[in-house]
């Protein structure tokens, strides 16, 4: 069996983009050290993203906090601040969370008509003859 060696073409490297430089391609492809954002999106802090999508809501327990994130959250991908993947799993997120803040009014309402529904009850505990 002969080995036959790897030709310049068949290197695992990819050819740099015309009318660029290796430097310039390779600070273009990789995002800085300290960010796990892609070059695109690597100027945006995600602080910054946090605090704006978040501002003045404490928690997810209504219907209201749950819109008004996901109006915040359509504004910034309008504005092409967040990735749409991004933007896809958090509006999937609250998506549920207002499923979830449904299921937990339901649940509230029927055991509000549980409490103030009177239980008939007969006066002896045995049956009769």
């Amino acid at each position: 069996m002969t080995t036959i060696p790897l030709s310049p073409a068949a290197s695992t490297t990819p050819p740099a983009a015309p009318n660029s430089s290796p430097t310039a391609s390779a600070a273009a492809s990789s995002p800085s050290q300290d960010s796990t954002l892609c070059p695109k999106h690597a100027g945006t802090e995600a602080g910054e993203l946090a605090a704006t999508l978040t501002s003045g809501l404490d928690e997810f327990t209504s219907a209201a906090p749950i819109n008004q994130f996901l109006s915040r959250l359509l504004l910034l991908l309008a504005q092409d601040r967040i990735a749409p993947r991004r933007g896809a799993v958090m509006a999937y997120t609250a998506n549920l969370l207002l499923r979830s803040v449904t299921v937990m009014e339901q649940e509230t309402a029927a055991t509000r008509i549980q409490k103030s529904t009177p239980s008939i009850s007969s006066g002896s505990s045995s049956p009769s003859p």
